[in-house]
């Protein structure tokens, strides 16, 4: 019986993805977690915890070394919120463009008995905007959320530039051939009317767009930041805002540095907030966490390599451990001298620790403990774990 802890509320419906081999409460010593925004940093991870499942994206609220030290392996899920992420940035193009936030506080703000009618004949011009048909939009970064934001701009009848140094061959196959692919991020923004951005946030794009990068867009584009703080430089936002070189700002995350002006709109970080978003979210973290948990195999992982092979022997074995050199001769001559025949072995690594699994044929109870016992004990393993096919 697995024993799953959930920490904020996590969608119903995720939670009915596991089956009767898994129990729902709050022990502290759970084989997993199902997270939302908790924050871990200076969280004691029992020794029992295995798995920790972020639903959603993010996961900037998960001390990752730390659970590696554990020998826990941390998940999200990608995409998972991409659509409601995506529908948010849409929407504040169109907000921005049609300076319905003004109009509507203006309209808000009307003083009860005046002539609303006449008033807003005479000064409805002042919210004028502008269509995003014909306009130009760069997309920086072209993963799971950007490439829809780019794909339904064409729908609009906007013409799309594309920039990803790092495009994987999905996230291309997921791409409309429509898309210009632009070659820096200077060649993306120069006559882009609208810059969203969509990168992952790590010590490359932490002021990816900052003083430079802002110098080379007209100075009437309208800046979107829905993927992390940090992403953006506010600070170089506000004074190309107050120098009259950009146009509008519109991000989903709070600074003291954006506060209460006018041409910035910020919203409370409600880009995956919505009860579809959380669902699907909810769903892939508890998929990704039984498939773990019942054989070994990896799927967005964020602090080990994703790593899969069919379970068809008796049993497997998995180690999280560091990616030093000899450790699979260590494991194998282990194994060899009980007179183990490995039957399958993968082994993969991510930064300076690795996982591998190895199927082997049946062996007796004493055996199993046995070898968790002696492969737990060298130095460099944080985790061993003995699995029993189901037939």
């Amino acid at each position: 019986m697995y024993q799953i802890k959930t920490y904020n509320a996590i969608a119903k419906e995720g939670l009915a993805e596991f089956g009767d081999n898994y129990r729902i409460n709050q022990t502290d010593d759970a084989d997993a977690y199902m997270i939302r925004s908790v924050d871990l940093h200076d969280h004691v991870f029992p020794k029992s915890l295995k798995a920790i499942a972020r639903c959603g994206a993010g996961f900037n609220n998960i001390p990752l070394d730390k659970a590696l030290e554990n020998g826990t392996a941390v998940f999200n899920t990608p995409g998972g919120n991409a659509n409601a992420v995506k529908e948010l940035v849409l929407a504040s193009m169109i907000i921005a463009s049609r300076n319905i936030v003004a109009a509507a506080n203006w309209s808000a703000n009307a003083k009860p008995g005046a002539d609303i009618t006449l008033r807003t004949e005479k000064e409805k011009t002042n919210f004028n905007g502008t269509e995003l048909l014909g306009k130009t939009v760069a997309v920086i970064g072209l993963g799971h959320v950007g490439s829809l934001v780019a794909n339904a701009c064409l729908d609009l009848g906007m013409k799309v530039v594309g920039y990803d140094p790092y495009l994987t061959v999905d996230a291309a196959w997921r791409l409309s051939d429509r898309i210009k692919r632009a070659s820096s991020i200077a060649d993306a923004v120069t006559d882009a009317d609208f810059v969203t951005v969509h990168v992952p946030k790590n010590d490359e794009t932490t002021g990816l767009i900052a003083d430079a990068k802002i110098a080379q867009m007209k100075p009437t584009t309208i800046l979107l930041n829905f993927s992390r703080l940090g992403i953006v430089d506010n600070k170089a936002v506000v004074e190309a805002l107050n120098e009259g070189r950009l146009g509008k700002y519109y991000t989903d995350f709070s600074d003291a540095t954006i506060l209460h002006h006018n041409n910035i709109v910020i919203m409370p970080h409600i880009g995956g907030s919505t009860i579809e978003a959380e669902i699907n979210c909810a769903r892939m973290a508890a998929r990704e966490t039984t498939e773990f948990l019942e054989t070994g195999n990896i799927k967005n992982s964020v602090n080990l390599p994703d790593v899969s092979a069919p379970f068809e022997s008796d049993h497997r074995i998995t180690l999280i451990h560091k990616n030093i050199p000899n450790m699979i001769g260590q494991i194998s001559t282990n194994l060899a001298g009980r007179g183990i025949n490995i039957e399958n072995l993968v082994n993969k690594a991510k930064g300076k620790y690795a996982y591998t699994m190895i199927d082997i044929d049946e062996v007796d109870k004493k055996t199993r403990d046995s070898i968790v016992e002696t492969l737990s004990a060298i130095p460099a393993v944080t985790r061993v774990r003995f699995l029993t096919r189901e037939k």
